[in-house]
């Protein structure tokens, strides 16, 4: 008999969706994703949201690169 397994619809672009399939595949065992629906879609289980958004977060973190302000020392100099 089927079962139905309760999911959300995540809508990103197509890189945040890589990494998600990709944490899906390493560090979830496969448990996150019901479902590879198109380019920007994915169908995860309810209960695994929260879980994949927290390792997402930490996979941003390790990435993302704060841009330093320039110093307004050349504005002082009437450049």
């Amino acid at each position: 008999m089927p079962r139905a397994i309760r999911g959300v619809l995540i809508e990103c672009e197509p890189a945040i969706k890589s990494i998600l399939i990709h944490i899906d595949n390493t560090q979830l065992n496969n448990d996150a994703i019901i479902e590879d629906l198109d380019e920007t879609h994915l169908m995860v289980k309810e209960q695994m949201v929260k879980t994949l958004q927290a390792r997402l977060d930490e996979k941003l973190k390790e990435t993302y690169r704060v841009e330093v302000p320039l110093d307004d020392s050349d504005e002082d100099k009437g450049m």
